[in-house]
C-alpha cells in the first residue's frame, strides 16, 4: 500500500469549493474562546463541504493567524458570518427554514446514534463553549438537543472534537 500524495487526490480548487453542492448544515459556535478550536472546525466543516459557520459571541473570527495554524486555510474555503449572540444566529435560522439542535448533555436529548437527519431538511448545530456549553437561552430557542453517548469519567469533550463527531455523523447518513 502506498501513501497518496496530495496531487494525486484531486482535491477541489477554492473556487470549486464555493459552486459545489453543499451538506445541509449550518455549525453555531456560541462563544468559542479558543481558535484553535475554531480553526479545527473550519478545517472539518471543509472536509465534509458544511454549508457555513455562525461565529458567535467571544467566537473569533478570521483572519487570525491563530485560526489558520489549524484551519490551514479551510477559512477561506467555507462560507462564514458573525453574530452578536448565538440566539440570535438561531432565530434567523430558524426563520430560514432550518431545524436547530443544540449538541448539549440535557432532560430529554437525543443520543446520536438514535438521531437520523431527514433527507431534503435543513439543520444547523449548535455547539457551546468549552467551559459552560451551550447557553440555556440558546437551548431553549432550538428543536432539541443532541447528546453523544460517553463512557468514561470526563462529562463532556472538546468542542473541535464534538464538532467533528456531530458533522461525520451528519455527512455519513446525508451525503456519504
Amino acid at each position: 500500500m502506498r501513501k497518496l500524495r496530495t496531487i494525486e487526490m484531486k482535491r477541489l480548487t477554492i473556487e470549486e469549493f464555493r459552486e459545489a453542492l453543499k451538506l445541509p448544515l449550518v455549525v453555531v459556535l456560541d462563544d468559542v474562546r479558543s481558535m484553535y478550536n475554531v480553526g479545527s472546525v473550519f478545517r472539518t466543516a471543509d472536509a465534509f463541504r458544511v454549508e457555513r459557520i455562525c461565529l458567535c459571541g467571544i467566537t473569533s473570527t478570521p483572519p487570525h493567524p491563530e485560526i489558520h495554524k489549524t484551519a490551514l486555510g479551510a477559512e477561506d474555503s467555507v462560507a462564514w458570518q458573525y453574530c452578536p449572540s448565538a440566539l440570535e444566529a438561531v432565530q434567523q435560522l430558524r426563520q430560514e427554514g432550518y431545524t436547530v439542535l443544540s449538541v448539549e448533555q440535557a432532560e430529554g436529548s437525543t443520543a446520536l446514534p438514535s438521531f437520523v437527519p431527514e433527507q431534503g431538511r435543513k439543520y444547523a448545530v449548535v455547539l457551546g463553549n468549552e467551559v459552560k456549553g451551550v447557553h440555556q437561552e440558546v437551548i431553549d430557542a432550538s428543536h432539541g438537543c443532541l447528546e453523544i453517548p460517553q463512557l468514561g469519567t470526563k462529562h463532556s469533550m472538546n468542542v473541535s472534537v464534538t464538532a467533528g463527531i456531530i458533522i461525520y455523523s451528519f455527512a455519513r447518513e446525508l451525503v456519504l
